[in-house]
């Protein structure tokens, strides 16, 4: 492990966090409030200052090996929600230091999950830190810092790795830091038409704001108590659409851009992932018509329902906790469905599933005609055996991790469903789940022992499992800082 390569990489990062915490500064200037601009300036000011100071010593031209990736998204990870939890605490808004990184963790994770009990009680300049982690952590602070600044070493597509969602990352274009400025320029360009489009559309600014970063990020955390469920249905079927476009592999829109329509029309992982909304929609919108006002309402509910679970964004416009139980069971399974790889979204994402899938065809064609050579194929492209392998131990690891932590948090006592769908909603980064976290709940009755067991699970599912697990893997750290303080260390 390069340990100067990681101070460098810690350092930038945590100058980008106090650049991008100015926003909420002019935010909170502008509803003057005051005393809480002065806090969050003087941490922005702090973090800036501390950053360049840890950064101030730029290693030499260095290969970052997938090690080193791992490592630098993670202590970047978890480094970002401590600090960003300090304001909170210290405005006195989020005063215990687990509850306060719960919901940092939670908002730079894009999970939405929350310990707050009155949303609306926090002050402008809160609520909009809060909702922009969402759209830090949506594209990635790495993949950010990738493309605003200049890193030496031709192994950046590491760092890309450890941080992008997907079994897979390739680049766009030959050169790792211009992926990453396509990437955001992407990512900006539709947040912005989306603010656009929702003060068009008579949404206050405000809210605008905070809710384009919510969907671009497919965190969820909402400025209303109620989420989305007091906001008109245009607004409603706006921000659905939105979730939807956001949960999409951004290959496609590149495609788009670079006039392949063709290239990006035969992505099967959009035509699965448009598929799964389309068939939920319509059944749970007949499975809950007796329970709503009409076919459109039911319809309107069941298309942002499906939209915000399997995006794993988490707003929400009712209460599908009351739901039949055919809904509530396709509202589970979309939660660990999750969107596209290379999304913004969470989950397991749809390629997993449809690579497994694949293999599961494969094995059960083999018992049947066992000299067929059958290879598995996305796309028209064959799969590698090594994206073979590293599907099927993620599914596994993910299934140990998920089962350690329902163990965990079962020792409380809560009923199964609370239980169980706690744990799949932060593992998956979706926020709400059933029962006692379901959509009109809340995090705040869990114990601090859970809590933390919850915001590790945010992390890991955020970060594909191994980056957070090679980090706290003693091993990783075996010879790491002998040389050090050489002339000749990285």
């Amino acid at each position: 492990m390069k340990i100067r390569l990681q101070l460098y990489i810690l350092g930038k990062v945590m100058a980008i966090e106090g650049i991008l915490m100015l926003l909420p500064v002019m935010c909170g200037l502008i509803y003057g409030e005051l005393r809480n601009s002065v806090i969050y300036a003087l941490f922005a000011i702090f973090f800036i200052a501390a950053g360049l100071l840890i950064s101030k010593n730029k290693p030499g031209k260095v290969t970052i090996y997938l090690k080193d990736g791992c490592i630098a998204t993670a202590l970047s990870w978890i480094a970002l929600s401590i600090l960003g939890a300090l304001p909170f605490m210290v405005t006195g808004e989020i005063p215990s230091f687990t509850d306060a990184v719960f919901e940092t963790v939670s908002g730079f994770t894009t999970t939405g999950a929350s310990i707050l009990t009155n949303v609306e009680a926090m002050s402008h300049i809160s609520l909009m830190w809060r909702s922009l982690t969402h759209w830090i952590g949506g594209m990635g602070v790495l993949v950010f810092l990738l493309a605003v600044v200049p890193m030496s070493g031709g192994s950046n597509l590491n760092l890309m790795k450890a941080e992008s969602p997907g079994p897979s990352v390739g680049k766009f274009v030959p050169k790792v830091r211009s992926t990453a400025k396509a990437l955001y320029l992407i990512y900006l360009a539709l947040t912005i038409f989306e603010i656009l489009v929702l003060c068009f559309a008579g949404m206050p600014i405000f809210d605008s704001i905070c809710s384009a970063f919510g969907t671009a990020g497919t965190g969820g955390f909402g400025i209303r108590n109620d989420s989305f469920a007091s906001y008109a249905p245009h607004i409603q079927w706006i921000v659905a659409v939105f979730m939807i476009l956001f949960g999409i592999n951004f290959n496609f829109y590149y495609l788009i851009i670079a006039k392949q329509p063709g290239k990006a029309l035969k992505l099967s992982e959009v035509k699965v992932y448009l598929a799964i909304i389309l068939i939920s929609t319509i059944t749970i919108t007949i499975n809950v018509l007796k329970i709503t006002g009409g076919s459109a309402e039911a319809a309107r509910h069941a298309f942002f329902q499906v939209a915000t679970v399997i995006t794993t964004t988490g707003f929400a416009t009712t209460d599908f906790d009351k739901w039949p139980t055919l809904s509530k069971l396709i509202m589970v399974c979309l939660m660990f469905c999750g969107a596209c790889a290379g999304s913004t979204g969470g989950g397991v994402k749809v390629s997993r599933l449809q690579i497994r899938a694949k293999m599961i065809a494969r094995e059960i064609s083999s018992y049947i005609n066992p000299r067929a050579v059958k290879k598995v194929q996305i796309d028209g492209k064959t799969i590698d055996p090594e994206l073979e392998r590293s599907v099927s131990v993620y599914f596994f690891v993910f299934l140990l991790i998920f089962t350690a932590s329902a163990m965990i948090v079962s020792f409380e006592g809560h009923d199964l469903v609370t239980t169980f769908t706690a744990v799949a909603a932060t593992i998956n980064n979706i926020g709400p789940g059933l029962s006692l976290v379901g959509p009109t709940c809340n995090y705040s009755f869990l114990s601090g022992l859970s809590k933390w067991v919850l915001i590790f699970d945010m992390l890991a599912g955020r970060l594909e499992l191994f980056p957070l697990i090679i980090f706290l893997t003693p091993m990783t750290y075996k010879g790491a800082f002998k040389g050090l303080f050489s002339k000749k260390a990285n």
